[in-house]
Order: structure tokens, then C-alpha cells, then sequence
């Protein structure tokens, strides 16, 4: 599946499924074919992906020296957009909705 994130404040975003999925859990919504982010509730899911962002960057407790890659494309990269769309949705009291 895909996300088409749609906003009239906003372009289209566009996320992978498992991206999109991954991201409405951080927000902690099941992943949903359709949805929606009412303006109300922006500023508790942009601090939810910012949180997740900064865990995800964290130096391992574990630190033991080794070589940890980290992935390609880190969970900033992907968020950002999302971070940003939903910052000026809520400036333009708009909501995000996505499989509408």
C-alpha cells in the first residue's frame, strides 16, 4: 500500500506502506487505509515524531565500539516531511487526510 498524505495548506506527500505505517504508530494509530489529523491534534503528533526522531538518533546504550551502521535513510529523513507538513496544516487550521 501506499500513503498519499493530502493537505489544502500543503503538496501531497506520498510514503511507502510500511514507512506510512511505521509513522501513524508513533503517532499511536493502527495503520489505517484512511484517515485524518484534525488541526487540534497536530502539535501532539508533531512532538510524538520529533520524540521518536530523537530516540531513533541516540547513541546505543550499548556502545561497545563496533561499527553499528545505521540505515541508509534514517527516520529524520523520513519524518521530516510529515514533521513539516503537519506544522503548516496547523498554522492554516487545516487537516492532513490520507485514502480520500
Amino acid at each position: 500500500m501506499i500513503y498519499k498524505f493530502k493537505s489544502p495548506a500543503t503538496g501531497d506527500l506520498i510514503m511507502l506502506g510500511a514507512h506510512g505505517d511505521q509513522m501513524l504508530r508513533l503517532l499511536g494509530r493502527e495503520p489505517a487505509p484512511r484517515g485524518i489529523i484534525e488541526p487540534s491534534a497536530m502539535p501532539a503528533a508533531s512532538a510524538a515524531l520529533l520524540a521518536a526522531i530523537t530516540q531513533d538518533e541516540a547513541p546505543p546504550e550499548d556502545d561497545d565500539g563496533d561499527d553499528d551502521r545505521q540505515p541508509a535513510v534514517g527516520l529524520r529523513q523520513r519524518l521530516w516531511p510529515v514533521v513539516e507538513m503537519l506544522r503548516r496544516a496547523h498554522e492554516a487550521d487545516a487537516p492532513v487526510v490520507w485514502g480520500v
